[in-house]
């Protein structure tokens, strides 16, 4: 108990600096461009052109199918 006091200021300095974050990120709106940002992504990722970007960029992809078809 011989540091309890230095222990509780650190964790209410974090707290604060915490709450300050989180206030500032509410009144920028950021967590409202995070969810468009998101949504963007998960829509572009279930397109037909995102699935064949993915499969041109792995020319073993077959390669690999086989090889654990056959072990």
């Amino acid at each position: 108990m011989k540091f309890l006091d230095w222990y509780s200021k650190i964790a209410i300095g974090s707290a604060l600096v915490g709450a300050s974050m989180e206030l500032f990120m509410i009144k920028t709106g950021f967590y409202d461009k995070v969810i468009v940002l998101e949504s963007e992504k998960r829509a572009w990722e279930s397109s037909l052109e995102a699935q064949a970007v993915k499969e041109a960029l792995n020319p073993w992809r077959k390669l690999d199918s086989n090889a654990r078809e056959n072990s």
